[in-house]
């Protein structure tokens, strides 16, 4: 995505509003003594550059700050500092921007929904052994391409393809169980679409309960099941989480190889979350509802 004016000014106004509401919220909580000289690039300056990251088409975080943000933005972040100390201020900004994204980013439940979980490696295979950035922390898992080392990404879309909810687990953890938790899918309502690896009649049984009709495909040693046409429909259409993964990884830059601590690794992946709620154009699915014999058509 091309970063405009319009769109800097969009990302910084959302982000200073926001800082101002958390400062105010969290300054009567504070513990010590405050710091006697304040920073001299703000939280939401911060927050802003780190989002236009990965809006943009850039792919190495201090190429954009030096040559980029420092060079061509100077009218709109005058007091820039060091790149070392803005990886700082970075790492300070995880928890303002986590709770921006879980505030102010995530979409409105519209009773469809689609659930999947993708690898997000931290090393190439033959590297697992000589990592010591993530050494007790990431895990190694297994998905449809294959073993890889890191962590799961667990994301939860409706049908405009905007993000409703995340998680994100160690790689060994089972693509189930995010949904046995009650903070991650309080704000799923009406069905829920996932793959084959989501089976499980208890956990059919017990979303169901909560107001949520998981439904998946079969196994190929399972028994036919009866479905509305609808639903079938909507079970193959389940790709367009499969694209916003894709979109993710490729054009967020939600997962690389050049983490140097396990901060900078969550400050990624949260500022690539949150601007690809920036993006003028998701994945999404049109469909109509028709009084007629055909219940709904899709486009």
């Amino acid at each position: 995505m091309k970063v405009t004016e319009d769109k800097i000014t969009e990302i910084f106004y959302l982000a200073d509003e926001f800082c101002m509401e958390f400062n105010q919220s969290i300054n009567g909580h504070l513990l010590g003594n405050k710091p006697k000289r304040k920073p001299k690039m703000s939280t939401s300056e911060v927050i802003t550059i780190t989002i236009l990251f990965h809006y943009g088409q850039f792919r190495n975080l201090k190429h954009f700050y030096l040559e980029y943000v420092v060079k061509h933005l100077s009218s709109y972040f005058p007091n820039t500092v060091s790149y070392n100390r803005f990886v700082e201020l970075m790492q300070q900004s995880v928890l303002p921007m986590t709770i921006l994204l879980k505030t102010c980013c995530l979409g409105e439940n519209t009773g469809i929904s689609f659930i999947d979980s993708t690898p997000v490696r931290v090393c190439k295979n033959k590297r697992i052994k000589r990592n010591k950035v993530f050494a007790g922390i990431a895990t190694t898992g297994k998905s449809t391409m294959g073993w890889f080392y890191g962590f799961k990404l667990h994301i939860v879309v409706n049908d405009k393809g905007e993000i409703l909810n995340f998680v994100i687990t160690q790689a060994n953890v089972d693509d189930r169980e995010p949904l046995k938790d009650k903070n991650f899918i309080n704000t799923i309502k009406g069905k829920l679409y996932a793959d084959k690896g989501y089976v499980s009649k208890k956990l059919t049984e017990l979303l169901f309960i909560d107001g949520i009709h998981l439904i998946t495909g079969i196994r190929n040693n399972m028994k036919n099941t009866l479905m509305e046409l609808k639903d079938k429909i909507l079970l193959r259409k389940r790709s367009i989480i499969e694209t916003i993964n894709d979109e993710l990884k490729n054009m967020c830059q939600i997962e690389h190889s050049r983490h140097r601590s396990f901060s900078n690794f969550i400050a990624n992946l949260i500022s690539g979350l949150i601007a690809y709620s920036f993006f003028p154009k998701k994945p999404a699915i049109k469909y109509e509802v028709e009084k007629s014999n055909q219940l709904v058509c899709f486009y």
